[in-house]
């Protein structure tokens, strides 16, 4: 029996017990796609990283408890802020993961990380029928991205006040739920919805503002926004849409840390 470090942390916040909570594992080589599996559902958070190191970065790999994903923010910072703050990678450093995704990238601005991530443009769709029957005319707009459906809705109490019907999303033909709408004190606010990947409500998602980003510039005409992820957590994300690529803003805190006896 062997034992292996991890740490959580609490991604797109400042303070413990809110955002997005992310276990984050730094292992010498690679692990097993099954075992990995298996953490991240004994874990029972939103996602686990696993991070082992190569010559010019880290391999970077998420679950959730059910699956892998092909991308995700929050546990990415978390993985960034792990890795500087356990000293694997001196604060100046950047941090480059190589993912399912391509090579991402972190870097340290003040008290904000900034993730250098891919964008996901949205584009019209015909609205399916679980998400005609959720929003039938209340809809602004509905969209797909390569990952998630979004649905603008008209006003941020709309956002907030959403009741979902996690069995008719988890039928969509796509990852998940993005519902959003411009908002009084952020640019904009969303929440997000994955019940087929084992997440009901995540509390703040990285890679849905890969789609928001885009998507609110075009309509504000703003390359920098604020965002505001309006789940029980909450989360504030920064989003600065550069060409085909966005850069996510956001905070860290570490709330555990432990080992896993294996």
């Amino acid at each position: 029996m062997s034992d292996i470090p991890f740490v959580q942390v609490d991604a797109f916040t400042n303070r413990a017990f809110g955002g997005n909570p992310a276990a984050v594992i730094v292992t010498e080589t690679a692990c097993d796609a099954r075992w990995m599996q298996s953490v991240a559902q004994e874990m029972n958070l939103s996602e686990t990283a696993f991070l082992h190191p190569v010559p010019d970065g880290f391999n970077l790999r998420w679950f959730t408890p059910t699956t892998e994903v092909d991308l995700c923010g929050h546990a990415t910072l978390a993985s960034a802020h792990a890795l500087w703050e356990a000293g694997h990678l001196p604060k100046q450093s950047v941090a480059r993961f190589h993912t399912r995704s391509g090579t991402l990238g972190a870097k340290l601005g003040g008290d904000w990380i900034w993730l250098d991530f891919p964008a996901t443009p949205v584009t019209l769709t015909a609205s399916p029928p679980q998400l005609t029957d959720a929003f039938g005319s209340e809809n602004v707009y509905i969209g797909e991205t390569k990952f998630d459906y979004l649905v603008e809705l008209p006003t941020e109490a709309h956002v907030r006040h959403f009741a979902p019907d996690f069995a008719a999303i988890a039928s969509l033909p796509a990852r998940g739920l993005i519902v959003t709408a411009e908002a009084k004190d952020f640019d904009f606010v969303s929440r997000y919805f994955a019940p087929a990947y084992g997440i009901p409500e995540d509390p703040v998602t990285g890679s849905a503002h890969c789609a928001l980003g885009p998507y609110w510039q075009s309509k504000l005409g703003r390359e920098q926004l604020t965002a505001f992820q309006a789940s029980r957590r909450g989360g504030v994300v920064r989003v600065q849409v550069i060409g085909a690529r966005v850069e996510l803003g956001g905070q860290a805190v570490t709330v555990a840390e432990g080992k896993l006896r294996v």
